[in-house]
């Protein structure tokens, strides 16, 4: 990811910060917790786009899916973010872990 993003995700977690009824531990956490409900978005639009519930049949679209997988990644790098300065070397460094293990 380019510095581009990663100053909006830094703006977006300077938003929450002034914007956020708690603060300290405690916005940490509920940061954290965030991605699982985004998490739970994700899944309800792939049941939706599969028509996987005979009950609501085509309640959502791929282009939902996707969207609600990008609420998932922003959420997570705005966790991360919130949880230390070093957020965009963490992340590279791991995206580069991950690579070089799985692409050698």
């Amino acid at each position: 990811m380019d510095a581009a993003t990663w100053a909006l995700v830094n703006q977006l977690r300077d938003w929450l910060d002034e914007q956020s009824p708690v603060s300290g531990d405690l916005a940490k956490a509920m940061r954290v917790l965030k991605i699982g409900e985004e998490f739970g978005e994700v899944a309800e639009a792939l049941h939706g786009a599969m028509r996987a519930n005979p009950r609501k049949g085509a309640s959502h679209t791929w282009d939902d899916v996707h969207k609600e997988l990008v609420d998932v990644a922003i959420t997570s790098l705005i966790a991360l973010a919130s949880l230390t300065p070093d957020a965009q070397k963490i992340f590279d460094e791991r995206l580069q872990r991950i690579a070089d293990r799985s692409l050698t």
